[in-house]
């Protein structure tokens, strides 16, 4: 079975493991998550995640991984042979995991007050309230990001990796909620274009927009919400030994 990606619509976080998937190359589906209706109006996305969230991992034998930084690591692992993630204990290792979490942390938990005013239809003073803290803090970590670059080409060095990705995902947001001028951070604008530029990026773009893309050849096709609880339930099945694996729909 080809493993499962969750990501959530409209400009979901789970972007970046989409990118990260088709920079990988190896076989995998997409499960579109309305974040409204899907996770809001109906309880069907909490048999998958139960605190109803995306990005959601279903993988080759049905276990799922929740939160981006597992579902990076865990893709990462998958892709040593490509400079995507670096093996455990070695320097490289560790400087991924602190790029994502720096990223996890504090990029993303800047964008927090924007989202809570867009997405609670706050209006006035409170509004204003957050969307300045929310600036204030995303002003500050774009100073530390644009120092922390430098003359590099990618967030680590001279090779791309899963920190990029999880970074364009989040990124974009500054677009979106209207805040940073991003021309005042110049190494972060060249890799942004540079990003928006690469075939994975546009890819995902294209898939959030509800197009049918071709990817880089390990993309599988969409899978229905409905169609993949039947995955997680033969999967199980098979863990229990009630089901033999040949006798599942096959997914790959």
């Amino acid at each position: 079975m080809a493993p499962i990606l969750f990501y959530g619509i409209p400009s979901g976080c789970s972007f970046g493991s989409i990118v990260a998937l088709e920079w990988l190359g190896k076989p995998y589906r997409l499960c579109r998550i309305d974040m409204m209706s899907d996770m809001i109006g109906s309880d069907a996305y909490r048999r998958i995640n139960p605190v109803a969230e995306t990005p959601a991992f279903m993988t080759e034998n049905g276990a799922v991984i929740s939160e981006s930084m597992a579902i990076l690591n865990h893709i990462a692992a998958r892709g040593i042979d490509k400079g995507l993630g670096f093996a455990q204990g070695s320097p490289e290792f560790d400087r991924l995991n602190q790029m994502l979490a720096f990223l996890n942390t504090s990029l993303f938990g800047g964008f927090a007050p924007l989202w809570y005013a867009l997405e609670h239809g706050l209006e006035g003073a409170e509004k204003q309230a957050l969307r300045a803290y929310g600036s204030a803090i995303l002003t500050k970590v774009h100073a530390q990001l644009e120092a922390m670059i430098g003359d590099r080409d990618w967030l680590l060095g001279d090779r791309r990796s899963l920190a990029d990705a999880y970074f364009i995902g989040i990124a974009r947001w500054t677009i979106y909620h209207d805040v940073i001028d991003r021309r005042d951070y110049p190494a972060l604008q060249r890799l942004l274009e540079k990003l928006e530029s690469d075939p994975a990026v546009q890819f995902a773009h294209a898939v959030e927009r509800g197009e049918a893309p071709v990817g880089s050849g390990g993309f599988k096709g969409e899978i229905s919400l409905e169609e993949a609880l039947g995955v997680l339930k033969s999967a199980a099945l098979i863990r229990k030994g009630e089901l033999y694996p040949h006798s599942t729909k096959d997914l790959d």
